[in-house]
């Protein structure tokens, strides 16, 4: 996983390689505030037709994200957030576990296009949390679209309501070290497993998204399109096999690989069947298929 690595925590969630950081507490230790306003770019970047930037992009204290909108979202909806399951404040969710329209107070910082932080949100619910078949939470916001708008002229990052493809080009976009990594999707993985998770039809990167601690939940941006294709979660370490910070990859015939130094994302094209109008979650949707 790929939570920023902590003194404390040196279990390197999310550490150097981007993993999924799945250790002793969910949550580890706010990096410097210094972090949030740093060094913008990291990665080459190679000429997409999207503009892809950091506008709708947040940080939150160990963790990235970005704010989110459905394709039938109005500007009057209220704004939702997305992050990975394991940022959850309130712990990692347990295999199995879903939690929905749970309260929360959580904070994030707003970036606009440059990556510099120009207001503070905080959410009012945690609408949707899981860590079983794919990694994502969902927060809402007080705020509609509209409101973030008018006052800060930052517009939503859309979900993609299709499948991606192999060899799309994508940029992974970190609010919490305000750093991107550009890339194409390489695959796919029919089973990702890190320590008690597994994750299906998981995003691998190809070699250049060296995505590191403090990434996860990054949104993962098809630059073609500009819209969001998956979440960045998690990726393989220090070639363990199956195990927190070093997951393997398992084929539909139950084989095992081990791919050291490679990342993984999870899709995201299942949320929107999940969301009536109004950005009200209603997981007995035809067509939704997120884990209940």
């Amino acid at each position: 996983m790929k939570l920023p690595l902590s003194g404390a925590l040196a279990v390197t969630l999310l550490a150097s390689a981007g993993t999924l950081a799945v250790s002793a507490p969910a949550q580890a230790a706010p990096a410097p505030a210094r972090a949030l306003t740093a060094h913008a770019s990291t990665t080459h970047h190679a000429p997409h037709a999207a503009n892809v930037t950091f506008a709708g992009t947040v940080a939150l204290d160990d963790c990235s994200g970005s704010i989110v909108r459905m394709p039938n979202s109005q500007g009057a909806d209220p704004a939702l957030v997305m992050t990975n399951g394991h940022c959850l404040e309130s712990g990692m969710p347990n295999p199995g576990q879903v939690i929905t329209n749970q309260p929360s107070n959580r904070d994030f910082t707003l970036l606009d296009d440059s990556g510099n932080p120009i207001g503070d949100l905080q959410a009012s619910s945690v609408v949707y949390s899981t860590m079983t078949n794919t990694d994502v939470t969902i927060y809402q916001l007080p705020e509609s679209y509209d409101d973030i708008q008018q006052q800060y002229g930052i517009s939503p990052l859309t979900i993609s309501a299709n499948h991606p493809t192999a060899g799309t080009p994508i940029e992974v976009v970190s609010g919490y070290w305000q750093a991107t990594y550009s890339c194409n999707i390489s695959g796919f993985v029919y089973e990702l497993k890190e320590g008690s998770w597994t994750w299906k039809d998981s995003v691998r990167y190809t070699s250049s998204c060296n995505t590191i601690g403090g990434t996860s939940g990054s949104p993962v941006i098809d630059t073609n399109t500009g819209l969001v294709v998956a979440v960045n979660n998690t990726g393989n370490e220090n070639g363990e096999r199956c195990t927190v910070d070093n997951p393997c990859e398992v084929d539909a015939n139950g084989k095992v690989t081990v791919h050291q130094g490679t990342n993984y994302a999870e899709e995201t094209y299942e949320i929107p069947a999940c969301f009536a109008p109004g950005n009200k979650l209603d997981l007995t949707l035809a067509g939704c298929t997120l884990p209940k």
